[in-house]
């Protein structure tokens, strides 16, 4: 299956995200930090992500006479790369924003569940605006937010850290007027 195939999944969406936040998760501890997903779905779903090389076994252990895989995202697992994502289709596209808000609303409902939650003093936010652009405007703001993001997506969990979840959505609120004509 392609990644394309493999990421267009919420759950399995939603276990590469938890991954992406921790060193190693087991089953167990992939289902407490989704307890509205049945066990035997992310077994399921896990298995599907290590078939496809985005998961790898990191160690197992014996706990009540079954064996305990810890699991971690591979080095050199698979990516939707801009070639990727150019080659989808309409439906891709839909299918893929899809599973996106799906996985959103389940880690921020999770995230509201948890025992402290304060959204103030933890500065959730969640707003939306329109941006009127050139391409080249377009261009420029995307290179902008790279370089703003590009050192901090490098950062491991340690001391002091938090994962957060960071969903960029940007897509043309209308029709655009053809070249040469002003709106």
């Amino acid at each position: 299956m392609d990644p394309v195939e493999q990421l267009l999944h919420p759950v399995r969406l939603r276990i590469v995200h938890a991954l992406s936040a921790a060193d190693t998760l087991t089953i167990a501890q992939l289902c407490a930090r989704m307890p509205e997903v049945p066990k035997i779905t992310v077994y399921r779903q896990v298995a599907q992500l290590t078939e496809g090389g985005f998961l790898e076994v990191d160690g197992e252990q014996r706990v009540r006479g079954a064996v305990e895989r810890r699991y971690r995202l591979r080095q050199d697992r698979p990516t939707i790369d801009a070639d990727a994502a150019a080659s989808m289709s309409l439906d891709d596209h839909r299918r893929g924003f899809a599973a996106a808000m799906a996985v959103l609303i389940a880690e921020f409902n999770a995230y509201l569940n948890r025992d402290g939650a304060d959204p103030a003093a933890d500065s959730v936010s969640y707003r939306q605006g329109t941006v009127w652009l050139s391409p080249d405007e377009l261009t420029a703001m995307t290179a902008d937010l790279l370089a703003v993001l590009r050192d901090r997506l490098t950062n491991t969990p340690g001391p002091g850290r938090a994962p957060y979840l960071l969903s960029a959505i940007l897509f043309p609120a209308e029709q655009p007027p053809p070249p040469g004509t002003s709106h």
